[in-house]
């Protein structure tokens, strides 16, 4: 058989769209077998002909990162939309060596050194300073893998490296099964009193799991559980304030004794957090977190922190108090003394009585094809982008996929992207999600340049289409395509060539989020969203009393909010910055002592919230928990400037918005995501216009 006639395995292609349509998933084991081998030859290749110049480092190896990125990308792409059990099992099978393969290319001594010397070359000053971020990233990234350690120590490093992985494992499945231990089964209507339809159906159907094979929501038994979609409800909407406070306090001791006991396995990988640190020449954990960070310093984080904390706690003390008078004109018992397991309650009653409309009211105004034209309207209006439908010039992965073009103000292309926007619950994992598909980037072939385009994926999760109707979207629905479509502008309006600083890469994780939260401002401005908002039968706009109530949901209860997230901030830098194993104080009895200024309502004794907090002890939040709150101020800060230039004024808007395009959205990661600020801005960020949306600003003194 001649080699023109063996079919090529479409995940090697290596360049441009992937083929959606002839991608099997018995073709990923062969393709990473095929694919490894070809990259470790390459990269040994490298190694030995290393030279410390762009075009002798950079670019081999940035081609050789995209062959491995465009293939896995497109595996990892389909995990999260297509998925099934044979696709699962070949990434599974894969995944190891890639990870492997990666971590070998991270500690390379050869790459590093040659990294370092074109640093210190002469050629140095004449490389532009999107390449000359992009080497000091490299640089840097390899010295926080351990490259700079040799011996004793990289072995040191590497072995807690692996126990860092099992602990948060551990604890991760501790809080699992902590959670799944622990369940009460209801008997009698009194005892469901206030529970919503949902709710019911729920707890009879986990009754029903647990062996009570006649459960139904009518007549029960129903099983309640920690689980937060049956624990969540409850606490809102039970009127039995005995069974409330059971529930509460067996949420809050979770996975904190017994042989699930988390307590340990916290001061454990606190311990070895602060011996990696050490070993990578850092004071503390939280000095090498913020190595990779926007925010310069612990300082600077406790600085903002002290300001969101000291404007929001006047704010959640009256809340509070509002909520206890409410409880009180009800005529409940408790309303002096509302305790933990009441908050929940009442403010639910309260929000009911002040707002006066559901979520389910607003869907008829917001059919998705009428949702996209106002968005589109926004960015064309904002950036002088065109977006038009291109379905049929790409191959998509399900029907419903569509396909798009976004052109410049003179008609020419500058990117593409797919939006899948229905929730597919066999196949296709929840939440959404912008994910980049090709980046942008300078091609040079046989002495041709030319510009390779972005090329996006939105992912959704809303109400597919029923019955002839439109995809009714919920007003959160809307806010979340803004926000993910945020991400995708980040991504295809760069104007940087080099793809490791194109778009999001190289962007810091705690600046990540500005520009998708920034566009979920827009979706609260008048023209944007009576542009949009139109019932999909009569057409007839959205009523003005729907757009008053949102207005005013917006903040409801918005200082309770931000001092409950100052609280996990503070006491996540705490823990990684001044807390010392084996000092004074345990970890609880930290968490205990931030509280005093951090709640108004303080923990109880017992409580262990630190035994379930995984963002901190199982997901990448460490030391960086306050990352939220610090791309929301950017965020604000930056839909301000519109504020300030005159929502109204048209011509100030555009001169606005164009300016925020050829800054943030076109500078990528090619520079300090400061830098970008103040070039938008002419000036740092500020709190002001965080509290001033939150409604938070008249109680800063």
């Amino acid at each position: 058989m001649s080699a023109a006639t063996i079919p090529q395995n479409p995940l090697l292609k290596g360049t441009g769209l992937p083929p959606f349509t002839e991608i099997q998933p018995e073709q990923v084991i062969p393709a990473f077998t095929q694919l490894l081998k070809e990259l470790d030859e390459q990269l040994t290749t490298i190694e030995t002909n290393v030279q410390p110049t762009w075009n002798g480092l950079v670019e081999p190896l940035e081609k050789l990162t995209e062959r491995l990125n465009w293939t896995w990308g497109i595996v990892s792409h389909l995990m999260g939309v297509k998925n099934s059990p044979q696709l699962r099992e070949a990434y599974e099978t894969v995944q190891p060596e890639v990870v492997q393969f990666s971590n070998k290319l991270g500690q390379s001594q050869v790459i590093y050194n040659a990294f370092k010397q074109l640093r210190a070359s002469e050629t140095w000053a004449t490389l532009e300073p999107a390449q000359q971020r992009i080497v000091d990233s490299a640089i840097r990234d390899a010295e926080l893998s351990g490259v700079g350690l040799s011996g004793e120590a990289r072995d040191r490093y590497n072995a807690i490296q692996m126990e860092l992985a099992e602990l948060s494992t551990k604890f991760s499945n501790h809080v699992l099964d902590a959670t799944k231990a622990y369940s009460l089964t209801l008997t009698t209507q009194a005892e469901v009193d206030g529970l919503p339809q949902s709710s019911l159906s729920l707890a009879a159907q986990a009754a029903r799991a647990a062996g009570e094979e006649n459960a139904t929501p009518e007549n029960g038994p129903w099983r309640i559980t920690l689980d937060f979609p049956s624990y969540g409800p409850f606490m809102q909407h039970s009127t039995r304030r005995d069974l409330r406070e059971h529930l509460y306090k067996a949420y809050i001791t979770r996975a904190s004794s017994g042989e699930l006991d988390n307590n340990p396995l916290i001061v454990r990988i606190l311990e070895l957090r602060q011996e990696l640190a050490n070993l990578l020449g850092y004071k503390n954990f939280a000095e090498l977190s913020l190595a990779s960070k926007m925010a310069p310093n612990v300082a600077a984080v406790e600085a903002l922190l002290e300001e969101l904390r000291s404007a929001s706690y006047d704010a959640a003390t009256k809340e509070l108090a509002e909520l206890k008078a409410f409880a009180a004109a009800k005529g409940a018992p408790e309303a002096t003394d509302l305790q933990h397991w009441d908050i929940s309650f009442w403010a639910e009653r309260q929000r009911e009585e002040k707002f006066a409309f559901t979520t389910e009211e607003l869907r008829p105004y917001f059919p998705l094809p009428q949702v996209l034209d106002g968005l589109f309207g926004l960015v064309k209006r904002l950036f002088g982008v065109t977006v038009t439908p291109a379905d049929g010039q790409a191959p998509v992965w399900h029907e419903d996929v569509r396909y798009f073009q976004i052109a410049d103000e003179t008609g020419k292309p500058i990117a593409y992207f797919y939006l899948d926007p229905f929730s597919r619950p066999a196949e296709k994992r929840g939440g959404a999600w912008m994910d980049v598909c090709i980046n942008r980037s300078k091609i040079n072939d046989n002495g041709a340049t030319s510009v390779r385009l972005p090329v996006a994926y939105l992912v959704c999760n809303q109400t597919p289409p029923v019955d002839g109707k439109p995809s009714l979207m919920t007003f959160y629905e809307v806010e979340t395509l803004f926000h993910e479509f945020g991400h995708g502008l980040h991504h295809m309006l760069t104007k940087v060539d080099y793809t490791s600083a194109a778009g999001i890469n190289n962007v810091e994780w705690d600046a990540v989020e500005l520009p998708s939260q920034f566009m979920e401002n827009w979706c609260y401005e008048r023209p944007t969203l009576f542009g949009m908002a139109k019932h999909y039968e009569t057409g007839e706009p959205l009523p003005e009393h729907y757009y008053q109530k949102l207005l005013a949901s917006r903040n409801y209860m918005s200082g309770s909010a931000t001092l409950r997230q100052i609280h996990f901030s503070t006491v996540d830098i705490e823990l990684h910055d001044r807390y010392r194993p084996g000092g004074d104080e345990t970890p609880a009895q930290v968490r205990q002592r931030i509280a005093k200024t951090t709640t108004v309502l303080p923990p109880l004794p017992e409580d262990s919230f630190l035994c379930a907090f995984g963002h901190i002890f199982e997901g990448g939040y460490a030391a960086g928990y306050y990352s939220y709150k610090w791309a929301e101020v950017l965020s604000a800060d930056a839909f301000a400037a519109f504020e300030e230039a005159g929502l109204d004024d048209e011509a100030a808007v555009q001169t606005t918005g164009r300016r925020y395009r050829d800054t943030v959205l076109a500078l990528g990661g090619s520079k300090h995501p400061m830098e970008i600020f103040k070039a938008f801005r002419g000036r740092e960020p500020s709190t002001v216009s965080l509290l001033r949306h939150n409604g938070l600003l008249n109680t800063a003194a």
